[in-house]
């Protein structure tokens, strides 16, 4: 079982920015707010961003389920306009072939997003 994910960012302030508009579509909030990390989620916090120098994101990918179709738009949609870049638009063919309908971006930092829909669509 999964416990939390920490991802390491070099931009506390940018990236705070970023998740606040990737994450508010799914209902997450902040639980921790500190002066060199920030923890998101629904009722504890799973997702943590801590600022480090030096970050080396290659290879990284954190994939969130949403709770539907317009949370992965709304998602993308917040993420691509708070600093993140785009990938694969939502409903495009992603990279990792989920089979679900998705969207990637890719985080200031440079650490691959999925945002999908946690049931395939036929």
């Amino acid at each position: 079982m999964l416990h939390h994910i920490v991802l390491e960012i070099s931009d506390l302030p940018a990236s705070s920015e970023f998740y606040d508009a990737l994450l508010s579509p799914f209902g997450w909030r902040r639980h921790v707010n500190e002066s060199g990390a920030i923890g998101y989620g629904i009722s504890r916090p799973i997702l943590f961003i801590s600022e480090r120098n030096g970050v080396r994101a290659e290879g990284t990918l954190v994939s969130l389920g949403a709770p539907g179709i317009a949370a992965v738009k709304a998602a993308w949609e917040g993420g691509c306009g708070a600093g993140g870049s785009n990938v694969a638009k939502p409903g495009e063919p992603g990279g990792h072939g989920s089979g679900s309908y998705s969207a990637f971006l890719r985080d200031p930092d440079g650490h691959d997003i999925e945002i999908t829909v946690g049931t395939r669509l036929n």
